[in-house]
């Protein structure tokens, strides 16, 4: 007997149920903004009444979530679409430098320069620092070491590395980490991609390559 074979995906199908997500995350984000309008008035409101600093700590964490949620669904849509860059040449070291946090020694290797669109790249940059960040048990970025060389003296390409601190008895900070356990780093890793890159993630380091160009 002939096994049956697997069905062809319907690619309509799929279009309509993406189109369907979006609209349902929309209206999501649109419900989630209503809800932070009450939640910051009645904070002013606690505020003037001089409420128990209680209740004012549990409406800040109130809105604080509803910020974070609302920033995750934005990047969802922005995922959902293609990446468009507007390259231009650049200074790797100077990307990184300013948006991921590295040391200010970087800044003093020699240049990497290749074609990059520095919005696009440094939104990638500053999302992987703080997926790096929310696996380390402290959550102070300080525990994030953020480094960039190129690998060999004429190599094509340079490695952007995401290193956590040794601490709390910990060797792999980063065991569960994937770009695919949040929407930030999956959107990070297709800016990376867009420019003819990749990222890794594993258990003690996150590193993204990119080409460079003399």
């Amino acid at each position: 007997m002939t096994p049956a074979s697997a069905k062809a995906v319907d690619t309509s199908e799929l279009e309509d149920l993406g189109r369907a997500t979006l609209q349902i995350v929309h209206d999501l984000k649109n419900q989630l903004n209503g809800i932070k309008l009450y939640a910051t008035f009645l904070r002013k409101r606690f505020e003037s009444e001089d409420r128990p600093s209680e209740e004012r700590e549990i409406l800040a964490k109130l809105i604080d979530g509803l910020d974070r949620a609302a920033r995750q669904m934005t990047t969802l849509v922005r995922y959902s679409r293609p990446v468009e860059l507007r390259r231009r040449r650049a200074n790797l070291r100077t990307i990184v430098l300013e948006s991921a946090l590295s040391s200010e020694s970087e800044a003093s290797g020699l240049p990497l320069y290749g074609e990059f669109d520095l919005d696009a790249l440094s939104e990638a940059f500053r999302l992987l620092t703080e997926h790096a960040v929310s696996h380390v048990s402290s959550r102070d970025r300080k525990q994030v070491a953020v480094h960039v060389n190129r690998g060999l003296a004429n190599s094509p390409e340079a490695m952007i590395e995401w290193r956590a601190a040794k601490f709390d008895n910990r060797s792999d900070p980063f065991a569960s980490v994937h770009k695919y356990e949040s929407v930030h780093a999956a959107l990070a890793t297709r800016i990376i991609e867009a420019h003819g890159g990749r990222v890794e993630f594993s258990s003690d380091a996150i590193r993204a390559w990119l080409p460079l160009s003399d």
